[in-house]
């Protein structure tokens, strides 16, 4: 905390003060992480993990600290919740999102993340009617290590066309092409492509409108480089409870600046989602709730 208020030109507090400080915020960042998700429902949802250093007994270990963003149903971005967690799993992820579920988390569409370990076991454990859109950023980077530099820019050049195309139609023609030109190219990697198609274009499911905000989890990397500027001044934290205090505070930031913000996605793509999700919003007593639709 200390290191904290100092990167701000804050010098000379007491112990007192400090401890006082890290009171408020801790209470602050609590009720931010176990509010209600009231704002619902969130069709679109983004995850990512970060990796922090933290003093455990007696010595340095890594921990993940698990991320979760999305789309109300006013089209503005919210941050849904953060946990940290010893590393990344199955249980890890899963336990996550069931708190995200406990506190109403609801109709999820699209969970969009890198090809994080456990994370789709999650989802369909927890979310089972959701899909899961694999981050076309992350998988590029993977692509990029299974050729030589030299070959990279014929290849991104051809991967990046399956994303320029009109329709959904155009996009799988040309996904399929792409896959063709990597079987006479490059054939080690044409299986691992073909392989991840249906997780890597899930993002076809939705209305065009939105397909540029759900196909990658490049705007949560930005937030992520906030974090990172922020929890660099500390470099290894003494506890995990320091960690959920910074990032957390820093969360609760960046969530009442979205909310500021013009919305993330119009009405008519959230509305057209819900067409393609089977369901009609019915109006009743002035409260709007989701109906199955017949």
């Amino acid at each position: 905390m200390n290191d904290l208020v100092a990167s701000l030109g804050i010098t000379n507090l007491s112990k007192s003060q400090v401890s006082e400080m890290a009171k408020d915020l801790d209470s602050m960042v609590e009720d931010f992480r176990h509010r209600p998700l009231d704002g619902g429902p969130y069709l679109y949802v983004s995850c990512d993990a970060l990796t922090m250093k933290v003093r455990e007994g007696g010595r340095v270990v890594k921990t993940s600290v698990l991320l979760a963003c999305g789309v109300n149903a006013e089209g503005y971005r919210e941050l849904l919740g953060m946990q940290v967690a010893t590393a990344e799993s199955v249980a890890s992820w899963t336990g996550f999102f069931r708190d995200l579920k406990a506190r109403g988390l609801e109709q999820v569409f699209l969970v969009t993340s890198d090809a994080h370990l456990g994370i789709q076991h999650a989802i369909g454990e927890v979310l089972p009617n959701a899909s899961w859109q694999r981050c076309r950023t992350h998988f590029a980077k993977n692509l990029s290590s299974m050729v030589s530099k030299t070959q990279w820019p014929t290849l991104s050049a051809m991967f990046q066309t399956i994303f320029q195309q009109p329709d959904t139609a155009a996009v799988w023609d040309q996904a399929r092409e792409v896959v063709a030109f990597c079987q006479q190219k490059f054939p080690h990697v044409a299986d691992y492509l073909e392989e991840a198609l249906d997780e890597l274009l899930a993002f076809t499911t939705a209305p065009k409108a939105v397909w540029t905000k759900v196909w990658s989890n490049n705007p949560t990397e930005r937030l992520n480089r906030e974090i990172r500027r922020r929890t660099d001044v500390v470099g290894i934290f003494p506890n995990r409870d320091a960690v959920v205090r910074l990032v957390g505070a820093v969360l609760a930031e960046q969530h009442d600046d979205w909310i500021q913000q013009k919305r993330y996605m119009s009405l008519t793509s959230l509305e057209q989602t819900r067409t393609v999700m089977g369901t009609n919003i019915i109006d009743v007593d002035g409260d709007d709730r989701v109906q199955e639709a017949a």
